[in-house]
């Protein structure tokens, strides 16, 4: 591998240090223990995510030994909010939280070897920590003039809402984090994003406080954007969850398909292993044949696979073809089928009626002339048999999984009808 520094710079991993050329020394005389920490906020990660997770895989690819600290401590704060107040989560949701979480960790990183990777919880060295322990070991060597001068406190300051207690006194607790963690395991770098920068050098002030000839640096990736100005790993649905229940592989996979040919090169650099070379091969596909999506299919069955495993993968491939009449839509498995339909456009029915009147109340067609019309041309699909005279009836065996229809008009346009158990 090339040096770290240099890869994650070409990467877009990059975004600020403390000390570059202190940093680079270190991860070239390695190896370095470093952290980065995961609030349990939700049941679940999301794909913002995976900027951290897989930029400490690439960290411990390079030799460094990664400890992920899952906060079940912090996580009783809540997520932060640049204009809000974080909403409290009680100790017993979020104790379930953080298995969840590690649970989807653990997969990015190796547990073998010299440079094994290490779970942890902040709430292990807070748990026993009374509110007098914490002003007097850890507070005293805060100074309020610094702190007010961090960004995310300053915005929130000018903000309507202030800042609570709360908010204020967050970065107290990261900082306490690096410095147990420098004490514990010896690690002298933390990574985290951009927005978390502040947060992230209150701990460095801390340890050189009290552990003045220590070596310790910070490392803050950018945030990721969309090219249209939404946020990344949002849809009109919300999040994308690395949960399978919260957001299916299917879902997850058509995510990374739809990426925007402005946004994918950036995508394909932060988020994919492959090499220099072959990313930048499909850069130049991707300015060459846009349409083939190439870049965007190859990230969506990387990604996918790195989070759901292969099976899952090569199960949402194909019901990504069958939908499209290239596969069999029968062999489906119901959930994977299911799941499938849900992202397109549907109706649900007490019973089967003519095609013509399903192309219409799917909104596949305006009307029902309109759906005659696809139909006399040829254009109308039903489980992916053309559909061949305008007064055609689906029948019940026809129903997938005794239940779904796959409609298509022409090569592109999809929708599905349910038909109602009872």
């Amino acid at each position: 591998m090339t040096d770290i520094v240099d890869e994650l710079k070409w990467r877009g991993l990059f975004a600020l240090s403390t000390d570059e050329d202190a940093l680079r020394k270190a991860l070239a005389n390695g190896p370095v223990t470093f952290y980065c920490g995961f609030d349990p906020t939700a049941p679940s990660l999301h794909v913002g995510h995976l900027v951290q997770a897989l930029t400490m895989r690439r960290l411990q690819q390079a030799g460094h030994r990664p400890l992920a600290l899952v906060g079940g401590a912090t996580g009783q704060i809540g997520d932060p909010k640049p204009t809000a107040e974080r909403t409290l989560n009680d100790p017993e949701t979020v104790a379930a939280w953080v298995e969840r979480v590690r649970a989807q960790i653990e997969p990015f990183l190796s547990f073998e070897g010299e440079n094994a990777a290490v779970m942890v919880n902040n709430l292990d060295w807070t748990a026993g920590m009374s509110a007098i322990e914490f002003l007097r070991d850890i507070g005293k060597h805060f100074r309020v003039n610094k702190m007010l001068t961090k960004d995310s406190v300053a915005r929130r300051l000018e903000s309507d809402q202030g800042i609570s207690y709360t908010e204020f006194s967050y970065q107290l607790l990261q900082g306490m984090d690096f410095l147990e963690l420098y004490r514990r395991y010896g690690c002298t770098l933390q990574q985290g994003g951009s927005d978390q920068w502040g947060n992230l050098t209150a701990g460095l002030d801390l340890i050189h406080r009290l552990e003045p000839h220590a070596s310790v640096h910070a490392l803050a990736t950018p945030l990721m954007t969309k090219a249209d100005g939404t946020k990344f790993g949002k849809t009109e649905g919300g999040a994308i969850w690395l949960d399978p229940e919260m957001t299916t592989p299917y879902a997850f996979y058509q995510f990374w398909l739809n990426v925007d040919d402005r946004d994918i090169s950036t995508y394909m650099r932060i988020l994919s292993f492959k090499s220099r070379e072959e990313l930048e091969e499909l850069e130049k596909v991707t300015q060459e044949r846009p349409q083939a999506r190439t870049a965007q299919r190859a990230l969506a069955e990387e990604l996918t696979t790195l989070v759901h495993g292969a099976d899952q993968t090569a199960a949402v491939i194909a019901a990504s073809k069958a939908l499209f009449g290239q596969g069999e839509l029968g062999e489906l498995d119901e959930a994977t089928l299911s799941a499938a339909l849900a992202e397109v456009p549907h109706a649900k029915v007490a019973e089967l009626g003519p095609v013509v009147d399903l192309l219409a109340e799917t909104g596949l067609a305006p009307s029902k002339s309109a759906a005659r019309r696809t139909v006399k041309e040829g254009g109308a699909y039903v489980n992916n048999v053309k559909v061949v005279g305008e007064d055609a009836v689906p029948a019940a065996e026809d129903l997938l999984h005794g239940r779904w229809l796959v409609l298509r008009r022409g090569k592109k346009n999809l929708a599905a009808v349910e038909v109602a158990a009872g």
